[in-house]
């Protein structure tokens, strides 16, 4: 029983460790350019997720264990097959040209996709990432009709529920592709499948849509995370994919560039929009359209935002400016609001 509640803690460790957000902590940046691995080992997925695991080992949670890479040994054979005589074996020269063009076709910003690919697994990848694509689009599209001032009061709403519910279903399909359904229909196994994907941003993401989706109130400033995760999706995709199109390159890398630059300005952005909603749906309490459920679900999902991995970053960073503002305030003007504080901060912290 010990062994398996180990290796329960380690496959829990391994997924938080997996659903961290990489492109958000500075730390990795710096990590990252100080590995030093050869040029078409870098270019891999797999070489890429072991860094990343000993990355979070190293300054997130040192009690995760890191297997060995399992690439060492395809490593060491291409190092053999390169220091072989050129004129003893022809086919590895050609071998050797191929894993060039694989290396360069995926790390280059101007080269397609590498024709040396599985064509077992291609297809079906290039269809989950266009289907992602679509429907991310398809919310950014919308998501800026619902805001726009001139947008007729009508069409706006409804814009504004479709762009929810497209995120929801985009989200609720990334989870589907990453961890699957749960093994069983039963209350263990669910609460097994719920605890290795709540920490992922993907769940929260879905869990924030269905709260305003099922809500009355319509808070157009709730798009703006909304807009910054699919905008960053789609830059991504454009520019691993069209990055030969002449149409591409006069309109869209500027932007896209811009984008995969400034994923961290985009992340804190976000942040900073989800602490504001929590204190306008506060605020709504003295509205007509009040909802007391809504408030008291939202702030629970704060919380695990500010304890997830994926999300802790931008939002501790953005409450500690919070608080470096306000306490004094309170401290001066408004000492008797100490208590009830304490209070919250108590729940928040437990």
């Amino acid at each position: 029983m010990g062994g398996e509640d180990g290796e329960n803690q380690q496959n829990l460790r391994r997924i938080a460790a997996e659903a961290y957000d990489y492109e958000s902590d500075l730390r990795w940046a710096e990590y990252w350019s100080n590995v030093l691995i050869p040029p078409h080992m870098a270019s891999r997925d797999n070489v890429v997720d072991h860094f990343k695991l000993k990355f979070y080992q190293r300054y997130i949670d040192p009690e995760l264990i890191v297997e060995p890479m399992g690439g060492n040994s395809a490593a060491s054979s291409s190092a053999n097959t390169s220091n072989r005589p050129r004129s003893s074996s022809p086919p590895d020269s050609s071998s050797s040209s191929s894993t060039r063009q694989r290396s360069t076709g995926s790390s280059g910003r101007t080269q397609g996709a590498s024709p040396t690919s599985p064509a077992s697994s291609a297809p079906l990848q290039w269809d989950q990432r266009t289907i992602q694509f679509s429907v991310n689009a398809w919310v950014f599209f919308v998501g800026i009709l619902a805001i726009l001032p001139l947008t007729p009061a009508n069409l706006s709403n409804r814009a504004y529920r479709l762009s929810l519910l497209g995120t929801s279903c985009s989200s609720l399909y990334s989870l589907y592709l990453l961890y699957g359904k749960p093994r069983e229909w039963n209350l263990q196994a669910l609460q097994i499948w719920l605890q290795s994907v709540a920490v992922t941003k993907d769940f929260i993401y879905s869990i924030y849509c269905i709260t305003f989706v099922t809500s009355n109130l319509c808070l157009k400033f709730a798009l703006i995370p909304i807009l910054c995760r699919a905008v960053e999706h789609v830059a991504k995709f454009l520019r691993r994919n069209f990055s030969r199109s002449n149409l591409y390159r006069k309109y869209l890398e500027e932007a896209c560039v811009w984008v995969e630059s400034n994923t961290t300005t985009l992340s804190i952005l976000s942040s900073q929009a989800e602490i504001g909603i929590g204190f306008l749906l506060i605020i709504s309490l003295f509205s007509w359209q009040r909802n007391i459920l809504q408030p008291l679900m939202y702030w629970q999902l704060l919380k695990l935002m500010y304890n997830a991995p994926a999300t802790a970053g931008c939002h501790q960073s953005t409450w500690a400016n919070i608080n470096r503002l306000v306490n004094p305030l309170i401290q001066r003007y408004a000492p008797f609001l100490n208590s009830p504080i304490s209070i919250v901060q108590r729940w928040w912290f437990r």
